[in-house]
């Protein structure tokens, strides 16, 4: 098949791709914000165990007060604790997850040498309402023995996530891109709302979990819906901008976040940011080569007459045409088929194991993993850690998000010139060495770090970006949605473990850059092993099967020539 023609005569990206293209982008924001809401959903702020009784007066150090609020902005933890009086005039010293009472104090000082009886927190706390008014950590007291529930959501929600681009990615070569994108999009927005509406802890999790298989079905589809809906000639800058919309709603919950400081206003209204969407989803029409890839000629013949009219040309382009002369005749019979509503011969049933076919394609399959495992790794590492770099929590997310958008500019303008590969190798290499870098910085020149995670976040995200296009070219028509769903399940790996590489701060501040530079060094060499697409435009199977000089196989089907 040569289904490439199609833009060839009827247009690259005239205006029914470009219209298609936006509004399929344009609910990957909501992506990107449910991908990172958490950061600001499971916010601890300061807090202290709550004395029982009123307080009346509050020493720390030598700061006084007459109440916890007045001080606990300034509280550090792992110092002194706070010492306050009540109306009854019992004296408690206050720490973060435990209280303990003076015995028999003589006078109201910071300093005490006598008795105390030490007791925890029982569930009562006082939180620092200046940054977070509220958020789950709050809501539920999160803090303490229960500190792991909170520091267990995003690794939830990228299980699911992990889960979802393996179901969704299958399920779509089977029943087709559309449906999936129209499922997963209403799931985003009713699963969305759903979360702030959670009565409790356990439902919370549970819906997020559900709204991350979603939020993952849609992106991995919707990247191998505008991939196959547009040419070979702008398919570099139509897949790497996806990630654009990514970024975008990074910085939507960055500014989300800033203007509403209660969590569950805050989940409402970052779900119905992209509603709009849910208007027109419904008539977006199958592409050209799933149609193809299927027998389904008379639709396929149907939309590139579409196509054709939208665009402002006269469709002179036949489905015969597509065809390669040995394939014409099986393809008038199956049309004949279609127009006649016989059932077609039943289809092979294809499985991950299919992109492991031969030695070759199965180096090609861990080498592939291994960019998407350390592109997210790196990515969440750089995302997640940003807002513990100093300053401004809410500006260095926002710039964060921002960065990605003049790397996937820069990102194209290299695979268009040096390729796909010599792209991803040396943003890898720059990532890892900016880690390097990050670990020689003082800490207490945050500027500079905040600067050097930025490079890292813009090197990463050039890796990250591409290799959704460079895993499309890859691997043929017949299992690329597979390929890349199973490419973005490895990616989910790597957020899953994003989260808890960050809290090895906890053993060595520097741990989680040391990680990731380390990976992506040594990925971005392997990364040279592999075969370069520049400009390689999609196949379908019997083309694939035809490029090695044999009669086609399933196992031909599957290799690249």
């Amino acid at each position: 098949m040569t289904v490439e023609r199609i833009f060839d005569e009827l247009g690259h990206f005239k205006r029914f791709q470009a219209c298609l293209y936006f509004a399929a982008v344009f609910q990957v924001i909501a992506c990107g914000i449910h991908y990172l809401a958490s950061v600001f959903l499971v916010d601890t702020p300061n807090f202290l165990c709550s004395a029982p009784g009123n307080i009346t007066d509050v020493l720390y150090y030598n700061m006084t007060g007459h109440s916890v609020e007045d001080i606990l902005p300034v509280f550090k933890s792992g110092t002194g604790p706070l010492v306050v009086r009540t109306a009854e005039g019992e004296q408690w010293e206050l720490s973060r997850c435990r209280c303990a009472l003076r015995i028999n104090p003589k006078v109201f000082s910071y300093d005490f040498d006598g008795n105390k009886s030490v007791k925890a927190c029982d569930g009562n706390f006082i939180y620092d309402h200046t940054e977070v008014h509220q958020s789950i950590v709050t809501e539920w007291n999160l803090v303490c023995e229960k500190e792991w529930l909170a520091k267990l959501c995003q690794p939830t929600f990228m299980l699911g996530v992990l889960i979802g681009a393996l179901v969704f990615g299958d399920i779509a070569d089977r029943v087709g891109r559309v449906k999936i994108l129209m499922f997963t999009s209403i799931c985003q927005f009713g699963l969305g709302v759903a979360v702030g509406f959670s009565g409790n802890y356990y439902v919370f999790v549970v819906l997020r979990f559900l709204l991350a298989m979603a939020s993952s079905g849609y992106l991995v589809v919707v990247f191998v819906y505008v991939t196959e809906f547009t040419g070979n000639k702008v398919r570099t800058w139509t897949s790497m901008h996806v990630h654009a919309a990514f970024a975008v709603g990074v910085m939507v919950v960055a500014l989300t976040g800033y203007l509403v400081r209660v969590w569950w206003i805050y989940q409402i209204v970052l779900s119905i940011c992209t509603s709009p969407f849910l208007l027109f989803c419904w008539k977006f029409p199958e592409t050209p080569f799933y149609l193809m890839a299927k027998g389904r000629y008379n639709d396929t013949q149907t939309l590139m007459d579409m196509m054709a009219r939208f665009n402002g040309l006269k469709s002179r382009l036949k489905v015969e045409e597509l065809l390669e002369p040995e394939e014409s005749e099986t393809g008038r019979a199956l049309m004949e088929q279609e127009r006649e509503k016989q059932p077609l011969p039943s289809e092979k049933k294809l499985s991950i194991l299919d992109l492991f076919c031969s030695w070759r394609m199965a180096a090609r399959t861990c080498t592939v993993w291994a960019i998407w495992f350390i592109g997210s790794l790196g990515y969440y590492v750089f995302s997640l850690g940003s807002v513990s770099l100093g300053g401004n929590q809410y500006m260095n997310l926002f710039l964060a998000g921002a960065v990605e958008l003049p790397s996937y500019l820069i990102g194209c303008f290299a695979m268009d010139r040096i390729g796909r590969k010599n792209t991803c190798a040396p943003s890898l290499l720059l990532a890892g060495v900016a880690c390097m870098l990050i670990i020689v910085v003082p800490a207490d020149i945050e500027v500079l770090a905040i600067a050097l995670s930025m490079i890292g976040k813009f090197a990463i995200a050039i890796a990250f970006g591409l290799i959704y296009l460079y895993t499309c070219e890859l691997y043929p028509t017949i299992i690329r949605t597979l390929a890349v769903g199973s490419g973005s399940m490895m990616c989910r790996v790597g957020s899953i473990v994003a989260p808890f590489c960050v809290y090895l701060a906890d053993v060595w501040v520097y741990l989680p850059q040391v990680v990731v530079g380390i990976l992506a060094f040594v990925i971005g060499l392997l990364t040279l092993l592999l075969p370069e697409t520049l400009g390689r435009p999609l196949t379908t199977t019997l083309e694939q099967a035809e490029g090695l000089g044999r009669k086609p196989s399933k196992k031909d089907a599957l290799e690249m020539t």
